[in-house]
């Protein structure tokens, strides 16, 4: 069984699941269907995919597997993480220490820093 296409051989526009059917009892289902994100992915990003999940997201492993540099993965991955409509390390949250952000906003309250330094500093930047 083959992947079905994604894009319309002639125009190259996205092409819309409207038909489903079961081979066993012959039942057809009309209307529009989304595949979701993963839908849009190359099958390259499919075999990725797979391997990361094999290797149990260790990239140790996959370099092993695959005979590719650490930077190497690392860059495919977040080709996937685009190619699924997300920006690599976007979501992830700055951690900061309590010592650290009370000798910030000490700083701040006697006047040695600005509000946008502080503001930089508490969120990880360097001021």
């Amino acid at each position: 069984m083959f992947a079905a296409p994604t894009r319309c051989p002639v125009c190259r526009a996205e092409l819309e699941v409207t038909r489903l059917h079961c081979s066993s009892c012959d039942t057809s289902i009309e209307g529009r269907f989304t595949g979701g994100p993963i839908a849009h992915l190359t099958a390259e990003h499919l075999d990725f995919i797979v391997t990361f999940v094999r290797c149990e997201g260790k990239i140790n492993r996959m370099e092993q597997e695959l005979g590719l540099s650490y930077p190497t993965i690392r860059n495919r991955l977040h080709e996937v993480i685009r190619a699924l409509g997300f920006e690599p390390g976007k979501d992830e949250s700055i951690e900061i220490t309590s010592e650290k952000r009370n000798s910030v906003l000490e700083d701040l309250e006697a006047g040695k820093i600005s509000a946008d330094e502080a503001m930089r500093m508490l969120r990880g930047e360097e001021a």
